[in-house]
């Protein structure tokens, strides 16, 4: 039935397909660039149809590649979960996850212990990163946590949890007096485009524009650091209630007029199509839908 089937050579095409090169995809499989480029070739010739569009500088996927990618990647990810079905239960696995360095550190790392409990045999690796990782060219990476506005329609989405953003302070942080200037904690945040996250914002929707023109900023680049000036009391905070969970949770932050919400993201779990089936993804991403909803019920 499948005797005629080009494996070796659908093999090549999708990693070529994926990594948008037939060097990196002759690296990723131990062979030469001329043998990706011949098993490419025989591909062609196999289906009766161009793959790649070729120049000199480099290659892309034709219309009826990128037809074919997409298949062909779920269909090896089956049979690569299929094979890992039936190693030992006790064999040891790995699951890599990509997210924001803020998350990680602010949200998932503080809850990972539960999941290292339930799951020994289960290898998580972070790769915390601002940059937004390709998940169709980037076959390392197993899945990812992503706040998004405009969902990628390319990918599996698992709605995670709802954004929005607030003032948060120390318990004991008294509001400005007409002799004192407010202290801000400034950090850049990222909504949409409709929408700014800034003070300016916040300030003009809880009726305390005049704080700014006094007002002294204290200005961080990232969000971890923001929220531990906050902790540690150098003024008022806007921040995500997301990201601001576990200072809240721990009682060094509370909301300050918690009625002024500024729009957020959705955060999601997000993977290529076909590997939300894989074990270890499937138990990492229910875990983390368990965990999201405590979040939001405030345990």
């Amino acid at each position: 039935m499948f005797a005629k089937l080009p494996l070796t050579a659908l093999r090549g095409f999708e990693s070529a397909a994926r990594l948008g090169s037939f060097k990196a995809a002759a690296q990723e499989l131990h062979v030469s660039p001329a043998a990706i480029s011949h098993q490419v070739k025989s591909l062609e010739a196999f289906l009766g149809v161009r793959l790649f569009e070729r120049s000199s500088q480099n290659v892309r996927l034709s219309a009826d590649g990128e037809r074919l990618h997409p298949q062909l990647h779920r269909a090896l990810l089956d049979i690569q979960h299929g094979l890992q079905a039936l190693s030992p239960p006790c064999a040891s696995q790995s699951l890599v996850v990509s997210t924001t360095p803020a998350f990680a550190s602010l949200w998932l790392i503080p809850r990972l212990g539960d999941f290292h409990r339930l799951y020994p045999e289960i290898d998580v690796r972070l790769h915390s990163s601002n940059e937004v990782v390709d998940l169709l060219r980037d076959a390392s990476i197993d899945l990812a946590i992503r706040a998004q506005f405009t969902p990628d329609p390319q990918l599996f989405q698992q709605p995670l949890l709802e954004e929005f953003f607030g003032a948060y302070c120390r318990p004991d942080w008294q509001p400005p007096t007409a002799d004192s200037p407010v202290e801000l904690i400034d950090v850049p945040w990222l909504s949409s485009s409709s929408a700014a996250v800034d003070w300016p914002t916040w300030c003009a929707k809880a009726g305390t524009p005049d704080w700014l023109g006094t007002a002294r900023f204290r200005r961080y680049d990232e969000e971890q650091h923001a929220l531990q000036a906050a902790i540690i009391g150098h003024g008022l905070v806007l921040a995500s209630n997301v990201l601001v969970a576990e200072a809240v949770a721990r009682g060094q932050l509370v909301g300050y007029r918690p009625d002024i919400r500024l729009a957020g993201a959705r955060y999601s779990v997000v993977c290529v199509p076909g590997r939300e089936r894989q074990s270890v993804v499937h138990r990492f991403s229910e875990w983390l839908r368990e965990q999201a909803l405590m979040a939001q019920a405030g345990h």
